[in-house]
This record gives structure tokens, sequence and C-alpha cells, in this order.
């Protein structure tokens, strides 16, 4: 079956490289119980393209925490080949200590359940995970396309105002920004606002 927005997040353990640099073994179900959680998939430790990544999620870490969101790497190396990227500068290709834990699927359990390998790698998979661990937003790049931390942010934003108020958030919509009510009343008075036709335009 199709992994798809709606279904709960496998609850799978792994070797884990925690933001202090310990090592233990670590559900994403478990370890963010209650809580909002992030976790984003890249290809490989000591590549291209994924160390922008990995620290483009470390500068928002702060961020997500504001937000109450556990925030997770994963990849297919060991918790070995984590560890030493961490320990690595960033001018010989590495990460430094980022402060979010980084998952060994070195097994590709977790992976082979969502369905994003590829070539024995992952996609750039992305998932957010509500607090009963559903997954409510997914998105999967190709291994050359790197990810928008920012839209991960407004995805996060998004859910937690549906959650709160019951309404829905329309296209490019950020915090702050107006919503609308899920009736067609609602949906019809907003589009009217923000797309009717100017003043003085032929009809």
């Amino acid at each position: 079956m199709t992994f798809m927005v709606g279904h709960k997040f496998p609850d799978v353990k792994l070797q884990t490289v925690m933001g202090n640099g310990e090592i233990k073994q670590v559900s994403v179900t478990e370890h963010a119980k209650g809580k909002y959680a992030v976790v984003f998939f890249y290809p490989l430790d000591f590549t291209f393209v994924c160390p922008t990544e990995i620290l483009a999620f470390d500068k928002a870490h702060d961020e997500f925490k504001k937000r109450g969101v556990e925030l997770f790497g994963a990849s297919v190396d060991s918790q070995f080949s984590h560890f030493a990227w961490r320990e690595t500068s960033l001018e010989k290709g590495g990460i430094g200590p980022v402060k979010f834990p980084l998952l060994a699927d070195l097994e590709r359990k977790l992976s082979s359940e969502l369905g994003i390998l590829t070539g024995g790698v992952t996609f750039r998979a992305s998932y957010l995970i509500d607090k009963k661990g559903v997954v409510r937003h997914m998105v999967i790049n190709d291994l050359p396309l790197g990810r928008s931390v920012d839209e991960m942010l407004r995805m996060v934003d998004a859910l937690q105002f549906h959650e709160e108020h019951g309404e829905v958030c329309p296209a490019n919509w950020h915090k702050g920004d107006e919503a609308i009510k899920p009736t067609s009343a609602s949906t019809g008075a907003y589009l009217a606002k923000k797309h009717g036709a100017k003043k003085g335009a032929a009809a």
C-alpha cells in the first residue's frame, strides 16, 4: 500500500545520534509522542546538497521549537557515519554539532515502509506529523532538488492555525494573513476581495 497523508507515521526504532551527540535507539512516534514532528530524509552523509539542507534546518531549529515541533533528519547511513559527519568541520564537508537527532536507517526499514527508496538511498522526503502521530503534509523531491525550510515552517503554521481556529488556509497563506471559513460564502468573499476585477476594468 502506498504511504499517504492521513496515515500514521511508522513506529520504527532506529539507532540515532541525538543533538547532544549521544547515540541511542529512537522511535519518532515515541520520542515525539503528544508533540508535532518534522522528519526529513536526505540521500547520504558527506555529499553535496544534503549538508546545505541540514544546516538550513539547524538554523531554523529554534523556530521549530517555538512551535512545539520535534525535528529529525534521516538517511540510510549508519549512526557512526552520522557521528563522524557531526565531528567534521564545515570547511571539510562536515555539518558540525547540529541541534536535532539524525536517524540511521541503515537496514532501510523506515524508508521501505514509506516507499521513498531509489537506488539504495532515499529521495528528499519530508513529513509533518501532528500530535496524534498522523502525517498531515508530505513532500518528496528528486535527489538534485533541495527543499525549502521556510515552506515547512509555513505548513506548521497553517496546520496549527487550522487546529486552533477551524479555518482553512488559502494559497500562499502565511501566519497573520486572512484565512477562510470552510463555507462557500466565505470562499466567495475571499476570492472577490483578493482576485476580483479592478475598478474601472472592462466587464
